[in-house]
Formats: C-alpha cells, sequence, structure tokens
C-alpha cells in the first residue's frame, strides 16, 4: 500500500481527507497528519510518504516552501497542492517542481478519487521497469512539467533533444485552461495539433501544456490553436489558452512565462465579466427591496470596475443597456404598451456625456430615479406573506432556517411561500438567503479584520470551505482574493 501525509491547518479539510483516504481506497494508507510546515518537513523526514496532499496557505513554511525543500532530496514523492482558490503566481512556483496536481477546495469526493487513482497508475508505472522514466511517454512528460519552466544549460537541451528526437533547436509553449473534462478535451487538441507540427503534450496543474517543437510564428499557432479549440471544445467547457513566442531550447522557459502571463490576463478578463455580470443580476434582484444605500454600493463597484477597465464609450454603452434593462423589469416600457411614464431616458441622457465627472453626477440622479420606481412598484406588488418573510428571514439569517419554520411566521404553506418568491424575487428561498448572507460576509470583510473562517460563522456556515465556495458563486471571487483586493483599494485610499 502506498503511504500518505496529509498537510493542512484546517481540521474539517485533514478530517475530509482522512476519512474519503481510509474509507474509499483500497491502494492508500493514511501515514499521518500535519498542521503546519515545519510539522510536514518532520513528518516527510521521518514517515517516508510515497505521496503528500499539501496545502499552500500553512503556518510557518508555505506548502511551495516545504516542497521545494525535500524535493531534490526525495524526487520520488508525489506532491499534491490544495488551496482555497486559485493563484497563478503560486502555480507558477509550483510547476518547476514536479507537483503531481493543483486541486482547488473543497474537494469534492469524485475529484479526490480521481486524483489517487491517476497517482496510483504513475507510482505502479514507475515500479514497473518496462515503464520506467527512460520511456520516450515519461520523458514528454518531464520535460513538459520541469524542463522546459527553468533555464536549461546548452548540455542539458542536448540531452532532452536527442531523447525526445527533437529536429529543431527552437520551439513555442501553449498553454489551455479548460473547466473540464480536462484529459479529453486536451489530449483532442493535441491530437489535431500534430497533423501539421511536432507536438509535445501532457496535461498538468488542471491546464494542457504544448510543446510545437519548429520554428514557428507565435500568431499562425494562435490561430490554428483558435480554430482548433472551437471546432474540437464545448463552449460550455472553454476556459482560455495563450501562446508565448518561439525561443531557442535552452530559453523555452521564456516562452513558458510569456504564456503564463497571457493566460493570466485572459482569465483575468473572464473574472471581470464574470463579476459584472453577477452584479447586474443581484442589482435586478434587490433593487426597490433591499436598503437603498445597499444596492447603491453595488451599483458604484460594477460602474466603476466597467469604467476602469473599458474605454469611456465603451462604458457609456454598457451603463444605457442596464438602465435600459432596469426599466423594461420594472415597467415594462420596451416589452409591449405600457402607460408607465419614462422616468429616464438612457440612451438620449447617458451617450452625450463627455467624461467620468458627469457620468457620476448623472449617475447619482438615475439610480435615485431608477431605485424609487422599483420601490414603488414592488411595494403594490408585494404580498403580506411575502413581506412577512423576507423580515424573518433578515431577522434571522445566522441561524440555520428552514422554509418549513418560515412559512410558519408568514402564516402560509411552504408551497405557497416557494412560489412567492418564484413569481416576485425571481429567486428561489435558498437562493434569497445564500445572497443575503453573502452580502453580510461582504460588508464583514470590508469594516472588520474578521479572518474568512470567523465570517463565515458569523453569517451563518459552519464549514468555511463550503462558505468560500459560496462566496466564489456569488461574487464571482474567492472571500480571500475579495478582501486582498478591498485591503489594496484602502491603501490605495
Amino acid at each position: 500500500m502506498y503511504r500518505v501525509l496529509i498537510v493542512d491547518d484546517e481540521e474539517p479539510v485533514l478530517d475530509s481527507y482522512a476519512f474519503m483516504l481510509e474509507s474509499l481506497s483500497q491502494e492508500f494508507t493514511l501515514a499521518g497528519k500535519a498542521r503546519s510546515g515545519f510539522e510536514a518537513l518532520r513528518l516527510i523526514r521521518e514517515l517516508k510518504p510515497d505521496v503528500v496532499f499539501m496545502d499552500i496557505n500553512i503556518p510557518g513554511m508555505d506548502g511551495i516552501e516545504v516542497i521545494s525543500e525535500v524535493h531534490e532530496k526525495n524526487p520520488q514523492i508525489v506532491f499534491i497542492l490544495s488551496t482555497a482558490y486559485e493563484r497563478f503566481d503560486l502555480a507558477q512556483r509550483a510547476i518547476p517542481l514536479g507537483i503531481f496536481a493543483y486541486l482547488v477546495k473543497p474537494v469534492s469526493k469524485k475529484m479526490f478519487l480521481s486524483t489517487l487513482n491517476s497517482v496510483r497508475m504513475a507510482l505502479e508505472k514507475r515500479e514497473n521497469p518496462l515503464l520506467a522514466e527512460q520511456s520516450v511517454d515519461l520523458a514528454e512528460r518531464r520535460f513538459l512539467k520541469e524542463g522546459i519552466w527553468k533555464k536549461l544549460s546548452e548540455e542539458e537541451w542536448a540531452r532532452w533533444r536527442e531523447l525526445l528526437d527533437l529536429h529543431s533547436d527552437r520551439g513555442i509553449v501553449c498553454l489551455v485552461e479548460l473547466e473540464e473534462d480536462r484529459q479529453q478535451w486536451c489530449k483532442a487538441i493535441a491530437s489535431k495539433l500534430s497533423f501539421r507540427h511536432r507536438c509535445l503534450f501532457t496535461v498538468h496543474l488542471n491546464r494542457g501544456i504544448y510543446f510545437i517543437s519548429e520554428d514557428v510564428k507565435a500568431d499562425q499557432i494562435s490561430r490554428e490553436l483558435e480554430d482548433i479549440i472551437k471546432s474540437t471544445v464545448p463552449e460550455l467547457i472553454f476556459s482560455a489558452f495563450a501562446v508565448g513566442t518561439p525561443q531557442q531550447g535552452p530559453d523555452l522557459y521564456i516562452s513558458c512565462e510569456e504564456a503564463q502571463s497571457e493566460l493570466r490576463r485572459k482569465k483575468t478578463d473572464v473574472d471581470r465579466q464574470l463579476r459584472e455580470r453577477l452584479r447586474i443580476i443581484q442589482i435586478r434582484r434587490k433593487i426597490g427591496i433591499q436598503d437603498k444605500e445597499k444596492v447603491r454600493q453595488l451599483f458604484t463597484e460594477l460602474w466603476e470596475e466597467i469604467f476602469a477597465s473599458c474605454d469611456f464609450s465603451m462604458a457609456k454603452g454598457k451603463m444605457t443597456a442596464l438602465f435600459t434593462l432596469l426599466l423594461d423589469s420594472a415597467t415594462g416600457y420596451y416589452s409591449g404598451p405600457s402607460e408607465e411614464e419614462m422616468v429616464i431616458y438612457p440612451a438620449e441622457e447617458i451617450m452625450p456625456l463627455e467624461n467620468i465627472s458627469e457620468w457620476e453626477a448623472w449617475s447619482e440622479n438615475g439610480f435615485d430615479k431608477i431605485y424609487d420606481l422599483f420601490a414603488r412598484q414592488r411595494a403594490g406588488n408585494f404580498p403580506l406573506p411575502l413581506v412577512k418573510a423576507i423580515a424573518y428571514i433578515q431577522e434571522r439569517y445566522t441561524e440555520q432556517i428552514q422554509l418549513t419554520d418560515t412559512a410558519e411566521a408568514a402564516q402560509v404553506s411552504t408551497a405557497y411561500l416557494s412560489r412567492l418568491f418564484s413569481e416576485h424575487l425571481r429567486i428561489n428561498f435558498i437562493d434569497f438567503i445564500t445572497e443575503l448572507r453573502v452580502e453580510k460576509a461582504e460588508k464583514l470583510i470590508r469594516e472588520t479584520r474578521m479572518t474568512i473562517k470567523e465570517i463565515s460563522y458569523a453569517v451563518g456556515y459552519q464549514d468555511p470551505n463550503y462558505f468560500s465556495k459560496l462566496f466564489r458563486k456569488m461574487t464571482g471571487l474567492p472571500p480571500t482574493v475579495y478582501a486582498a483586493e478591498n485591503r489594496l483599494k484602502e491603501e490605495e485610499l
């Protein structure tokens, strides 16, 4: 059996990993647990584990520092990184150390077992002399996981060229990131690239790594890769791809760094667009219902990020679309005949604005008019049981609120209350509570120095990992990143 060491500073994670390991796997056994970097170093030396699940953010030395300390002396240990959120800078530090996998918590049972199965197959191949690392297949993987991510000497590059039968002294690196089924789709992409090019490929740290061994222009490969992805990968699971520039063999790490930076930029754009969409959804749901200044803050965060990331004309266009959407939601003005009087004319009023100061002045007045319109419309349409239910939830959101208890407080059946939430708020009961808790958590992050774990408990979640997952789903950012960005804004002020 293969011995496993689990390193994490959170007891629920240690218990969860240990339970899955001992109850669901016959090939692995728990060797020990560590809660800090220094304890991990000691136990690795004492227990000599085959596999280590390593959290990054642990007290003392961080997880990557621990791996760096033992990697050269113990290259046979399989390290699996786990962290509460994805960070490109950490992944980049991890790549030269030959990390086997990079898991984002909370880790599902399916992902945990899938990772263990991959580890098992890798360890079995290592023990089989017919499949030792001298084989070309394993050599390719090592080259892509470790070799190209650091500067090579001329002698090292010459050995790699001979071992892998590379005919060109130059090459280019591409990265592809997908949301799921990475092995399947990344392999399909590699097959199509290989029709035209000498292409080495592996999946590492949740992304496909492709090395094209020839002197080819980056824009040509970028166009080919884009066409292949469009014709191969389902749109719903595609995330982003990036291409470095061609480099001489010893300097291939430059192409890696360029592709990594480009992927980070593209992912940042995707995250920004997701946050924009989520905020618009939240504004539509909360406007006229929740406190005016809280919704104004959400609106301000939205337009500030849009005006910071888009040129002025594009930003005005987005704001025109938003106000048109809100007007139609409140009045049905653009959905059919309506007797409702227009309180603003978005395109006519927003597009002539010439600078950010004029926009800021207009947006204050425009938001007030839209909010008041929604408040009047929703106040007249909300049935009393729904008003009672909302008040009940707002008073007890830190508790384990049940639909049955809320329906009892509103003096209606659970089925009727569920229908009221869907018809009037366009949201179900559970999602309403989740949005309220995440909103309260955002406020605690902005106004206090509480830890994410403390905030999780304060808003009604006993599992910080589950809370982090919900927070990211609702805001587009993990709570740790949201807190870091908020501190950065405070420092700038």
